[in-house]
């Protein structure tokens, strides 16, 4: 990527990663560090036209939320847009951040999820 001076590396983390879940101990404790490794990274590397960022999906309606035992009613109503996040929003963020209009976002780490969480 940096010869090429042109390249997207886009990290999957989690909204515990800013705003731990209580039931999601393990993901609390390690997704902060990719934050960290976005951050380093992205300095590294901008110069050369690579960006870094984390994407970080809130509950969105997958299996993965079935497989935890999640009540998706009761989630919905603690989330300001009202409803789980859909896997083609996502999708969305992500095709963006990868494209060429994305080229000056680097080092970020952006939220994915109908306005949940709550810290700055």
């Amino acid at each position: 990527m940096r010869e090429r001076r042109w390249g997207r590396i886009m990290i999957v983390t989690s909204i515990s990663a800013r705003e731990p879940l209580s039931s999601l101990m393990i993901s609390n404790a390690l997704r902060p560090g990719l934050h960290g490794l976005v951050n380093s990274l992205s300095r590294q590397v901008a110069g050369d036209g690579v960006t870094v960022n984390a994407i970080m999906p809130g509950y969105t309606a997958t299996e993965r939320l079935q497989e935890l035992g999640i009540d998706d009613a009761k989630v919905a109503s603690q989330i300001p847009a009202g409803r789980l996040g859909r896997p083609e929003e996502f999708a969305a963020l992500a095709t963006f951040l990868a494209s060429e209009r994305a080229a000056y976002i680097c080092g970020q780490a952006i939220a994915c999820d109908g306005g949940f969480l709550r810290s700055i």
